[in-house]
């Protein structure tokens, strides 16, 4: 097992924000939150045309600016590159679809998974991580059970690249990812709510 230096990945859904998403961003990359600061923050808003999503990006972009915080465009390759973000996450079949001259423009590609096949797809691809899930019973995927900690150990075990644990994921759950080898926990409504 390849042992990382753990990160904290913040990905965000302004549905769940009790306050102005752009403040509330703001407080999570200044790491005045329960959680610690994130490393990265995954811009995940599924439900935004390109268009509007390109400008909750340059927003979001300026906030993080300085920061330390890593910007990741989630889906939006085009709004990546128009924006000159070099971290993009993309779903395993849309990332199937990525020349390799796409990707070259990248230098960090995520993507999901939910199986060792996928992360053998995944890395095959060129993936610099995953995030793999979901972990534990979580809102997000109500009634769905989680894939627990066996599951996220194989996964560990098995992968070249950090795999980040997403999921039902809160501060008690962290030293159980931690011991299967994740590099990392993705937390969404921790940091959102």
């Amino acid at each position: 097992m390849i042992i990382y230096m753990f990160k904290f990945v913040c990905v965000t859904d302004r549905k769940l924000c009790r306050e102005e998403y752009c403040e509330k961003i703001r407080k999570i990359v200044k790491g005045e939150s329960e959680y610690p600061k994130p490393d990265m923050l995954i811009l995940r808003e599924k439900d935004l045309s390109e268009e509007e999503y390109y400008n909750v990006a340059k927003k979001v972009q300026e906030i993080c600016e300085g920061t330390g915080v890593e910007l990741v465009i989630h889906t939006h390759v085009n709004v990546a590159s128009n924006l000159g973000i070099k971290s993009i996450h993309i779903p395993l079949g849309q990332f199937m679809l990525l020349t390799d001259e796409q990707k070259s423009g990248f230098k960090n590609i995520g993507t999901s998974i939910h199986s060792g096949g996928d992360l053998f797809l995944a890395d095959r691809l060129g993936a610099t991580y995953v995030l793999a899930g979901h972990i534990f019973e979580t809102n997000c995927k109500l009634g769905l059970p989680g894939r627990g900690l066996m599951f996220l150990k194989e996964i560990c075990d098995n992968s070249k690249i950090p795999v980040y644990a997403i999921g039902g994921i809160n501060n008690d759950r962290i030293p159980d990812i931690k011991e299967c080898g994740a590099g990392g926990a993705a937390i969404m409504s921790g940091y959102m709510k």
